[in-house]
Protein backbone atom coordinates (compact mmCIF):
# COMPACT_ATOMS: atom_id res chain seq x y z
CA UNK A 1 0.00 0.00 0.00
CA UNK A 2 1.30 3.26 -0.72
CA UNK A 3 1.89 5.80 2.03
CA UNK A 4 1.21 8.81 -0.45
CA UNK A 5 -2.75 7.96 -1.72
CA UNK A 6 -3.07 10.09 -4.73
CA UNK A 7 -4.97 13.52 -4.86
CA UNK A 8 -8.77 12.72 -5.51
CA UNK A 9 -10.12 13.88 -8.72
CA UNK A 10 -11.00 17.55 -8.70
CA UNK A 11 -11.88 19.96 -11.09
CA UNK A 12 -9.20 22.70 -10.95
CA UNK A 13 -10.96 26.11 -10.48
CA UNK A 14 -14.14 24.44 -8.77
CA UNK A 15 -13.59 25.34 -4.89
CA UNK A 16 -13.41 23.18 -2.01
CA UNK A 17 -15.30 23.34 0.99
CA UNK A 18 -12.26 22.53 3.34
CA UNK A 19 -7.92 22.82 2.45
CA UNK A 20 -5.79 21.36 5.38
CA UNK A 21 -2.34 23.04 5.68
CA UNK A 22 -0.29 20.09 7.32
CA UNK A 23 -0.49 16.16 8.31
CA UNK A 24 0.26 15.44 11.66
CA UNK A 25 -2.00 13.86 14.41
CA UNK A 26 -4.35 16.84 14.58
CA UNK A 27 -5.24 17.24 10.47
CA UNK A 28 -4.93 13.63 10.45
CA UNK A 29 -7.90 13.37 13.23
CA UNK A 30 -9.80 15.67 11.01
CA UNK A 31 -9.73 14.17 7.82
CA UNK A 32 -11.00 10.77 9.20
CA UNK A 33 -13.86 12.48 10.85
CA UNK A 34 -14.17 14.25 7.75
CA UNK A 35 -14.27 11.08 5.27
CA UNK A 36 -17.86 9.79 6.64
CA UNK A 37 -19.38 13.21 5.44
CA UNK A 38 -20.12 12.93 1.69
CA UNK A 39 -21.56 15.83 1.27
CA UNK A 40 -17.70 17.65 2.28
CA UNK A 41 -14.78 18.18 0.00
CA UNK A 42 -12.16 18.00 1.42
CA UNK A 43 -8.08 17.99 0.77
CA UNK A 44 -5.00 17.64 2.76
CA UNK A 45 -1.33 19.07 1.86
CA UNK A 46 1.86 17.82 3.69
CA UNK A 47 5.05 18.50 2.40
CA UNK A 48 6.53 15.21 3.76
CA UNK A 49 6.64 11.92 1.35
CA UNK A 50 4.82 10.21 4.07
CA UNK A 51 3.13 10.53 7.25
CA UNK A 52 5.99 11.01 9.89
CA UNK A 53 5.37 12.04 13.92
CA UNK A 54 8.39 12.50 15.89
CA UNK A 55 10.26 9.75 14.30
CA UNK A 56 13.70 10.90 16.17
CA UNK A 57 11.60 10.19 19.90
CA UNK A 58 10.14 6.05 19.38
CA UNK A 59 12.50 5.08 21.45
CA UNK A 60 11.93 1.14 22.32
CA UNK A 61 9.83 0.93 25.06
CA UNK A 62 8.31 4.84 25.50
CA UNK A 63 4.64 5.35 25.83
CA UNK A 64 2.48 7.80 24.87
CA UNK A 65 1.33 9.91 27.61
CA UNK A 66 -2.53 9.59 26.71
CA UNK A 67 -4.28 6.23 26.71
CA UNK A 68 -5.32 4.56 23.66
CA UNK A 69 -8.52 5.93 23.78
CA UNK A 70 -7.38 9.08 22.57
CA UNK A 71 -7.14 7.89 18.99
CA UNK A 72 -7.76 10.23 16.03
CA UNK A 73 -11.67 9.67 16.75
CA UNK A 74 -12.91 7.36 19.23
CA UNK A 75 -13.82 10.32 21.51
CA UNK A 76 -16.16 11.80 19.36
CA UNK A 77 -17.12 8.84 17.34
CA UNK A 78 -15.86 5.50 18.63
CA UNK A 79 -17.89 3.58 15.95
CA UNK A 80 -15.51 5.40 13.25
CA UNK A 81 -13.95 2.79 11.29
CA UNK A 82 -10.54 5.17 11.64
CA UNK A 83 -10.38 3.74 15.09
CA UNK A 84 -7.16 2.59 17.25
CA UNK A 85 -9.46 -0.49 17.90
CA UNK A 86 -10.42 -1.25 14.25
CA UNK A 87 -6.41 -0.83 13.15
CA UNK A 88 -5.72 -3.69 15.50
CA UNK A 89 -8.85 -5.66 14.38
CA UNK A 90 -7.42 -4.85 10.75
CA UNK A 91 -3.79 -5.99 11.72
CA UNK A 92 -5.37 -9.38 13.55
CA UNK A 93 -4.03 -8.28 17.31
CA UNK A 94 -7.60 -7.44 19.09
CA UNK A 95 -6.98 -10.07 21.43
CA UNK A 96 -3.20 -9.75 21.86
CA UNK A 97 -3.99 -6.46 22.77
CA UNK A 98 -6.76 -7.61 25.33
CA UNK A 99 -4.47 -9.59 27.09
CA UNK A 100 -1.65 -7.25 27.12
CA UNK A 101 -3.93 -5.27 29.14
CA UNK A 102 -2.35 -1.60 28.05
CA UNK A 103 -3.93 1.40 28.40
CA UNK A 104 -0.77 3.62 27.61
CA UNK A 105 0.23 2.29 24.08
CA UNK A 106 4.12 2.43 22.95
CA UNK A 107 5.00 5.67 21.28
CA UNK A 108 5.67 3.55 18.03
CA UNK A 109 2.74 1.53 18.31
CA UNK A 110 0.54 5.17 17.84
CA UNK A 111 3.31 5.94 15.06
CA UNK A 112 2.13 2.42 12.96
CA UNK A 113 -1.69 3.35 13.84
CA UNK A 114 -1.40 6.92 12.45
CA UNK A 115 0.66 5.43 9.48
CA UNK A 116 -2.24 2.92 8.75
CA UNK A 117 -4.45 5.65 8.86
CA UNK A 118 -2.45 8.10 6.52
CA UNK A 119 -2.08 5.67 4.01
CA UNK A 120 -5.67 4.30 3.85
CA UNK A 121 -7.59 7.40 3.78
CA UNK A 122 -8.37 9.51 1.08
CA UNK A 123 -8.23 13.01 0.56
CA UNK A 124 -4.13 12.99 1.50
CA UNK A 125 -1.42 14.76 -0.47
CA UNK A 126 1.96 14.02 0.57
CA UNK A 127 4.72 15.67 -1.22
CA UNK A 128 2.61 18.75 -1.37
CA UNK A 129 4.21 22.01 0.21
CA UNK A 130 1.91 24.87 0.72
CA UNK A 131 3.58 28.07 0.12
CA UNK A 132 0.65 30.70 0.70
CA UNK A 133 -2.92 31.16 1.84
CA UNK A 134 -5.06 34.24 0.79
CA UNK A 135 -8.03 35.90 0.65
CA UNK A 136 -9.45 36.10 -2.74
CA UNK A 137 -12.31 39.13 -2.05
CA UNK A 138 -13.25 38.83 -6.43
CA UNK A 139 -14.13 35.29 -5.48
CA UNK A 140 -14.72 35.23 -2.44
CA UNK A 141 -12.27 32.40 -1.55
CA UNK A 142 -9.03 31.47 -0.06
CA UNK A 143 -6.12 30.84 -2.45
CA UNK A 144 -3.80 28.33 -1.51
CA UNK A 145 -1.11 28.03 -3.27
CA UNK A 146 1.61 24.79 -3.48
CA UNK A 147 4.39 23.53 -4.67
CA UNK A 148 4.65 19.77 -5.88
CA UNK A 149 7.61 18.37 -4.84
CA UNK A 150 9.77 15.19 -6.55
CA UNK A 151 10.94 12.17 -4.51
CA UNK A 152 14.39 13.91 -3.48
CA UNK A 153 11.94 16.75 -2.15
CA UNK A 154 12.72 19.27 -5.09
CA UNK A 155 10.41 21.24 -6.84
CA UNK A 156 8.36 19.76 -9.99
CA UNK A 157 5.75 21.36 -10.59
CA UNK A 158 3.06 24.81 -9.08
CA UNK A 159 -0.47 24.03 -8.09
CA UNK A 160 -3.27 26.45 -7.12
CA UNK A 161 -6.69 25.34 -5.05
CA UNK A 162 -9.72 27.69 -4.05
CA UNK A 163 -11.68 27.02 -0.41
CA UNK A 164 -14.21 28.31 1.16
CA UNK A 165 -12.25 27.14 4.61
CA UNK A 166 -8.99 26.05 5.49
CA UNK A 167 -7.52 24.67 8.45
CA UNK A 168 -3.55 24.96 9.57
CA UNK A 169 -2.49 22.08 11.09
CA UNK A 170 1.46 22.77 10.48
CA UNK A 171 2.36 21.75 14.22
CA UNK A 172 5.54 22.46 15.78
CA UNK A 173 9.38 22.95 15.46
CA UNK A 174 12.15 21.59 17.99
CA UNK A 175 13.62 24.86 19.99
CA UNK A 176 17.28 24.94 20.25
CA UNK A 177 18.24 27.85 22.75
CA UNK A 178 19.94 30.62 21.80
CA UNK A 179 23.59 29.82 23.24
CA UNK A 180 23.57 26.44 21.60
CA UNK A 181 21.92 26.57 18.24
CA UNK A 182 25.63 27.64 16.38
CA UNK A 183 27.13 24.20 17.44
CA UNK A 184 23.72 22.58 16.07
CA UNK A 185 24.25 24.58 12.88
CA UNK A 186 27.86 23.51 12.66
CA UNK A 187 28.16 20.52 10.59
CA UNK A 188 30.08 17.70 12.50
CA UNK A 189 29.86 18.96 15.69
CA UNK A 190 27.93 15.78 18.22
CA UNK A 191 24.99 18.93 19.30
CA UNK A 192 21.48 17.38 18.14
CA UNK A 193 17.97 17.97 19.06
CA UNK A 194 16.47 15.69 21.00
CA UNK A 195 13.87 15.01 17.90
CA UNK A 196 16.97 13.96 15.65
CA UNK A 197 18.20 11.17 18.54
CA UNK A 198 17.82 7.95 17.37
CA UNK A 199 19.67 8.91 14.43
CA UNK A 200 22.68 9.18 16.03
CA UNK A 201 21.83 6.82 19.12
CA UNK A 202 24.81 4.91 17.98
CA UNK A 203 27.26 7.96 17.86
CA UNK A 204 25.78 8.61 21.21
CA UNK A 205 26.35 5.20 22.57
CA UNK A 206 30.20 5.27 21.13
CA UNK A 207 31.00 8.91 22.92
CA UNK A 208 33.16 9.16 25.83
CA UNK A 209 30.60 11.41 27.81
CA UNK A 210 26.81 12.23 27.46
CA UNK A 211 25.12 15.73 28.33
CA UNK A 212 21.30 15.58 28.51
CA UNK A 213 20.09 19.07 28.38
CA UNK A 214 15.86 19.72 29.67
CA UNK A 215 13.99 18.28 32.44
CA UNK A 216 11.23 17.23 30.75
CA UNK A 217 9.67 13.88 29.31
CA UNK A 218 12.36 13.98 26.53
CA UNK A 219 15.30 14.32 28.30
CA UNK A 220 13.98 11.52 31.43
CA UNK A 221 13.41 8.95 28.12
CA UNK A 222 16.99 10.03 25.89
CA UNK A 223 18.55 9.78 29.63
CA UNK A 224 16.87 6.82 30.49
CA UNK A 225 18.10 4.95 26.85
CA UNK A 226 21.16 5.93 27.02
CA UNK A 227 22.02 4.44 31.04
CA UNK A 228 20.63 1.32 30.04
CA UNK A 229 23.11 1.10 27.00
CA UNK A 230 26.27 1.82 28.88
CA UNK A 231 28.82 -0.07 30.87
CA UNK A 232 28.37 0.28 34.40
CA UNK A 233 30.77 2.21 36.23
CA UNK A 234 31.35 4.02 33.59
CA UNK A 235 28.35 5.52 32.32
CA UNK A 236 29.83 9.20 32.07
CA UNK A 237 26.48 10.64 31.90
CA UNK A 238 24.88 14.09 32.83
CA UNK A 239 21.50 15.33 32.74
CA UNK A 240 21.05 19.11 33.69
CA UNK A 241 17.59 20.71 33.08
CA UNK A 242 16.46 24.23 34.13
CA UNK A 243 13.66 23.07 36.31
CA UNK A 244 13.76 23.25 39.50
CA UNK A 245 13.30 19.25 39.54
CA UNK A 246 13.02 15.92 37.83
CA UNK A 247 9.43 16.69 38.70
CA UNK A 248 6.51 14.04 37.76
CA UNK A 249 3.92 15.36 35.62
CA UNK A 250 0.62 15.55 36.95
CA UNK A 251 -1.82 13.03 36.60
CA UNK A 252 -4.52 12.80 39.34
CA UNK A 253 -8.05 12.12 38.20
CA UNK A 254 -9.03 15.53 39.18
CA UNK A 255 -5.85 17.33 37.19
CA UNK A 256 -6.39 15.80 34.51
CA UNK A 257 -9.27 17.19 34.04
CA UNK A 258 -7.66 20.21 32.96
CA UNK A 259 -7.29 18.52 30.14
CA UNK A 260 -11.50 18.43 29.29
CA UNK A 261 -13.40 20.68 26.92
CA UNK A 262 -14.95 22.13 29.89
CA UNK A 263 -11.61 23.34 31.02
CA UNK A 264 -10.64 25.04 27.48
CA UNK A 265 -13.55 26.84 27.20
CA UNK A 266 -13.40 28.36 31.03
CA UNK A 267 -9.42 29.29 30.02
CA UNK A 268 -10.92 30.85 26.58
CA UNK A 269 -13.39 33.27 28.49
CA UNK A 270 -10.14 34.59 30.91
CA UNK A 271 -8.88 37.69 30.38
CA UNK A 272 -5.71 37.63 28.12
CA UNK A 273 -3.01 38.65 31.02
CA UNK A 274 -5.03 35.87 33.23
CA UNK A 275 -4.06 33.19 30.29
CA UNK A 276 -0.76 34.37 30.25
CA UNK A 277 -0.05 34.05 33.94
CA UNK A 278 -1.60 30.25 33.98
CA UNK A 279 0.28 29.21 31.06
CA UNK A 280 3.33 29.87 32.31
CA UNK A 281 2.39 28.31 36.01
CA UNK A 282 0.84 24.78 34.61
CA UNK A 283 4.15 23.25 32.94
CA UNK A 284 3.71 20.77 35.35
CA UNK A 285 0.44 19.72 33.72
CA UNK A 286 2.28 19.26 30.35
CA UNK A 287 6.23 19.51 30.43
CA UNK A 288 6.55 17.03 33.56
CA UNK A 289 7.86 13.66 33.90
CA UNK A 290 5.48 10.27 33.29
CA UNK A 291 5.92 8.58 36.80
CA UNK A 292 6.80 5.45 35.30
CA UNK A 293 9.58 7.00 33.49
CA UNK A 294 11.25 8.53 36.71
CA UNK A 295 10.63 4.91 38.62
CA UNK A 296 12.91 2.85 35.20
CA UNK A 297 15.72 5.82 35.77
CA UNK A 298 15.69 5.21 39.86
CA UNK A 299 15.29 1.32 39.46
CA UNK A 300 18.23 1.83 37.05
CA UNK A 301 20.54 3.75 39.17
CA UNK A 302 19.92 1.81 42.23
CA UNK A 303 20.79 -1.47 40.38
CA UNK A 304 23.84 -0.30 39.30
CA UNK A 305 24.61 -0.01 43.17
CA UNK A 306 24.26 -3.53 44.17
CA UNK A 307 28.19 -4.51 44.39
CA UNK A 308 29.09 -0.96 45.89
CA UNK A 309 29.79 2.38 45.04
CA UNK A 310 27.38 4.45 42.49
CA UNK A 311 27.07 4.99 39.27
CA UNK A 312 28.98 7.62 36.88
CA UNK A 313 25.98 9.98 36.59
CA UNK A 314 25.20 12.99 37.17
CA UNK A 315 21.69 14.51 37.44
CA UNK A 316 21.07 18.51 38.32
CA UNK A 317 18.28 20.21 37.79
CA UNK A 318 18.24 24.02 38.36
CA UNK A 319 20.64 24.60 35.70
CA UNK A 320 20.76 26.81 32.43
CA UNK A 321 23.29 26.79 30.04
CA UNK A 322 24.75 30.15 29.60
CA UNK A 323 27.10 29.89 26.78
CA UNK A 324 28.53 26.87 24.67
CA UNK A 325 31.56 26.38 22.10
CA UNK A 326 34.08 23.84 20.94
CA UNK A 327 37.10 22.74 22.55
CA UNK A 328 39.65 21.37 19.83
CA UNK A 329 37.83 19.42 16.95
CA UNK A 330 35.82 16.66 19.44
CA UNK A 331 34.81 17.91 22.61
CA UNK A 332 31.95 20.81 23.51
CA UNK A 333 32.27 22.62 26.81
CA UNK A 334 29.42 24.08 28.30
CA UNK A 335 29.36 27.49 30.65
CA UNK A 336 26.77 26.88 33.13
CA UNK A 337 24.94 28.49 36.12
CA UNK A 338 22.81 27.39 39.02
CA UNK A 339 19.87 29.15 39.67
CA UNK A 340 19.47 29.04 43.00
CA UNK A 341 23.06 28.74 43.87
CA UNK A 342 23.96 31.39 41.92
CA UNK A 343 27.09 29.41 41.16
CA UNK A 344 28.75 28.89 37.97
CA UNK A 345 30.71 25.82 36.01
CA UNK A 346 32.23 24.98 32.92
CA UNK A 347 31.06 21.04 31.50
CA UNK A 348 33.61 19.32 28.96
CA UNK A 349 31.64 16.99 26.84
CA UNK A 350 31.39 14.54 24.09
CA UNK A 351 28.23 14.90 22.65
CA UNK A 352 25.03 16.63 23.76
CA UNK A 353 21.54 15.79 23.56
CA UNK A 354 19.21 18.92 23.59
CA UNK A 355 15.95 17.66 25.05
CA UNK A 356 14.69 21.08 25.14
CA UNK A 357 11.44 21.18 23.96
CA UNK A 358 9.02 22.60 20.47
CA UNK A 359 7.68 25.38 20.04
CA UNK A 360 4.52 26.59 17.80
CA UNK A 361 5.64 26.72 14.16
CA UNK A 362 5.78 30.75 13.18
CA UNK A 363 2.70 31.04 10.78
CA UNK A 364 3.89 34.88 9.63
CA UNK A 365 5.07 33.41 6.07
CA UNK A 366 2.28 31.00 5.36
CA UNK A 367 -0.55 33.88 6.73
CA UNK A 368 1.28 36.66 4.95
CA UNK A 369 -1.18 37.28 2.26
CA UNK A 370 -4.04 37.37 5.76
CA UNK A 371 -2.29 39.83 7.72
CA UNK A 372 -4.09 42.61 6.59
CA UNK A 373 -7.33 40.33 7.46
CA UNK A 374 -5.91 39.17 11.19
CA UNK A 375 -6.64 40.41 14.26
CA UNK A 376 -4.08 40.17 17.10
CA UNK A 377 -4.17 40.35 20.69
CA UNK A 378 -2.17 42.71 23.00
CA UNK A 379 1.09 40.73 22.18
CA UNK A 380 0.42 40.63 18.76
CA UNK A 381 -0.41 37.07 18.64
CA UNK A 382 -3.59 36.09 16.22
CA UNK A 383 -6.82 36.24 17.72
CA UNK A 384 -8.87 32.76 18.10
CA UNK A 385 -12.44 32.21 18.83
CA UNK A 386 -13.86 29.55 21.40
CA UNK A 387 -14.38 27.34 17.91
CA UNK A 388 -10.98 27.05 16.48
CA UNK A 389 -11.26 29.75 14.42
CA UNK A 390 -8.65 33.10 13.63
CA UNK A 391 -10.58 36.07 14.03
CA UNK A 392 -10.54 38.09 10.55
CA UNK A 393 -11.97 41.24 9.39
CA UNK A 394 -15.22 41.11 8.73
CA UNK A 395 -15.08 41.26 4.78
CA UNK A 396 -13.30 37.94 5.15
CA UNK A 397 -16.78 35.47 4.22
CA UNK A 398 -14.38 32.21 4.68
CA UNK A 399 -13.69 30.37 7.64
CA UNK A 400 -9.39 29.51 9.07
CA UNK A 401 -9.25 27.59 11.77
CA UNK A 402 -5.70 26.55 13.47
CA UNK A 403 -5.15 22.71 15.28
CA UNK A 404 -2.10 23.13 18.27
CA UNK A 405 -1.12 26.97 17.25
CA UNK A 406 -4.23 28.42 20.39
CA UNK A 407 -1.97 27.64 23.42
CA UNK A 408 -2.63 31.36 24.57
CA UNK A 409 -5.81 31.28 23.98
CA UNK A 410 -7.08 27.51 24.54
CA UNK A 411 -4.53 26.68 27.42
CA UNK A 412 -2.38 23.77 28.23
CA UNK A 413 -5.06 21.05 26.15
CA UNK A 414 -3.80 22.59 23.23
CA UNK A 415 -1.08 20.09 22.02
CA UNK A 416 -2.80 17.35 24.28
CA UNK A 417 -3.80 14.21 21.83
CA UNK A 418 -6.55 13.30 23.77
CA UNK A 419 -8.40 16.80 22.76
CA UNK A 420 -7.81 15.64 19.13
CA UNK A 421 -10.79 14.33 18.10
CA UNK A 422 -13.01 16.56 20.37
CA UNK A 423 -11.61 19.39 18.41
CA UNK A 424 -11.87 18.06 14.83
CA UNK A 425 -15.75 17.49 15.75
CA UNK A 426 -15.91 21.03 16.99
CA UNK A 427 -14.43 22.32 13.74
CA UNK A 428 -16.63 20.56 12.00
CA UNK A 429 -19.49 20.84 13.49
CA UNK A 430 -19.02 24.37 12.96
CA UNK A 431 -18.08 24.07 9.45
CA UNK A 432 -20.98 22.25 8.46
CA UNK A 433 -23.80 23.69 10.52
CA UNK A 434 -25.34 20.52 10.42
CA UNK A 435 -24.02 18.97 14.16
CA UNK A 436 -22.82 15.45 12.50
CA UNK A 437 -20.47 15.15 15.81
CA UNK A 438 -22.95 15.65 18.86
CA UNK A 439 -20.48 16.46 21.60
CA UNK A 440 -20.99 16.18 25.63
CA UNK A 441 -22.34 19.41 27.15
CA UNK A 442 -20.29 18.70 30.40
CA UNK A 443 -17.25 16.46 30.78
CA UNK A 444 -15.53 17.15 34.01
CA UNK A 445 -16.93 17.02 37.47
CA UNK A 446 -14.45 20.16 38.88
CA UNK A 447 -16.34 23.49 37.86
CA UNK A 448 -13.69 25.84 36.88
CA UNK A 449 -15.46 29.15 37.94
CA UNK A 450 -18.41 29.93 39.83
CA UNK A 451 -19.92 31.38 36.55
CA UNK A 452 -21.21 28.41 34.78
CA UNK A 453 -21.54 29.22 31.21
CA UNK A 454 -23.88 27.28 28.97
CA UNK A 455 -22.21 25.47 25.59
CA UNK A 456 -24.03 25.33 22.65
CA UNK A 457 -23.10 23.92 18.84
CA UNK A 458 -23.29 27.18 16.61
CA UNK A 459 -23.98 27.46 13.19
CA UNK A 460 -21.57 28.30 10.72
CA UNK A 461 -22.69 30.80 9.44
CA UNK A 462 -26.27 31.81 9.99
CA UNK A 463 -27.97 34.62 8.40
CA UNK A 464 -29.38 38.00 10.55
CA UNK A 465 -33.20 37.24 10.82
CA UNK A 466 -35.21 40.03 11.51
CA UNK A 467 -37.45 39.63 14.71
CA UNK A 468 -40.93 40.32 13.49
CA UNK A 469 -42.65 42.83 16.12
CA UNK A 470 -45.76 41.29 17.52
CA UNK A 471 -48.13 42.91 19.82
CA UNK A 472 -47.83 41.98 23.74
CA UNK A 473 -50.88 41.17 25.63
Amino acid sequence: MSSTPNPPRHEPEAPRDLVGVGIGPFNLSLAALAHPLAELDAVFYEQRPGFDWHAGLLIDGATIQVPFLADLVTLADPANPWSFLNYLKARDRLFPFYFAERFHIRRAEYDAYCRWVAESLPGLCFSHQVDAVRWNSERDLFEVDFTRLDAEGEAESLGRTYTRNVVLGVGTVPHVPDPLRPLVESPGVPVVHAADYLDHREAFLAAEHVTVVGSGQSGAEVFLDLLRNRPAGREKLHWIGRGEAFAPMEYSKLGLEHFTPDYTRYFHALAEPVRDRLVAAQWQLHKGIDADTIAAIHDELYRRTLHGGWPEAVLTPGVQVRTAGRVATTKVELHLEHVQQGTRSRLTTDAVVLATGYRERPLGRLLAGLDPYLRRDNSERPRVDERFRLVLDPSVTGTAYVQNAELHTHGVGAPDLGLAAWRSATILNTLTGKDPYPLPARTAFTSFGLEQRATSVPQARQTKVITPLVDRP
